[in-house]
């Protein structure tokens, strides 16, 4: 969405997703401990503490939960970039962790849009610990569906 400005320059009003915040709107997101914190034009982050849901019997977390941590991330930036209406769909999801994480341990988690066209957009996110120690990377491209295309 572009407004005018009193001086007739236009500048683009980020998304309100405010409503989004905790959850995302999925109940599982926050069954799985991760809840979204902030958010600006074209980014989005989120604490994680992952609950015993989120890890396998060893105690640390599954493997395929850091997909749905990575996807979640990485959604909300690609929302974030967009204009009301607007959606975004996971074509490709990729992400690769190189440490785990275990039931409890407090994480951040961000997700970053590097670069959005017409109808794809290109987006990273990652999983840090409390030190910021990087346990998991993504990457993954978004379809794009334009309100007014």
């Amino acid at each position: 969405m572009w407004v005018s400005r009193a001086n007739d320059t236009l500048r683009r009003v980020p998304r309100n997703l405010d409503d989004a915040l905790g959850d995302g709107g999925m109940p599982l997101l926050a069954q799985l401990g991760l809840s979204f914190e902030r958010y600006g034009e074209g980014w989005a982050e989120a604490t994680w503490t992952p609950t015993s849901l989120a890890c396998n019997p060893l105690g640390t977390v599954h493997g395929g939960v850091y997909g749905v941590v990575h996807d979640a991330a990485m959604n909300f930036a690609a929302s974030s970039a967009l204009e009301r209406g607007d959606r975004a769909a996971t074509l490709d999801l990729s992400y690769q962790t190189m440490r785990p994480a275990e039931a409890g341990a407090p994480l951040a988690v961000r997700g970053e849009v590097v670069r959005l066209s017409t109808s794809v957009a290109y987006l990273e996110s990652s999983v840090r610990d409390a030190d910021a120690a990087l346990l998991s990377r993504g990457t993954a491209t978004f379809f794009v569906r334009r309100r007014d295309g």
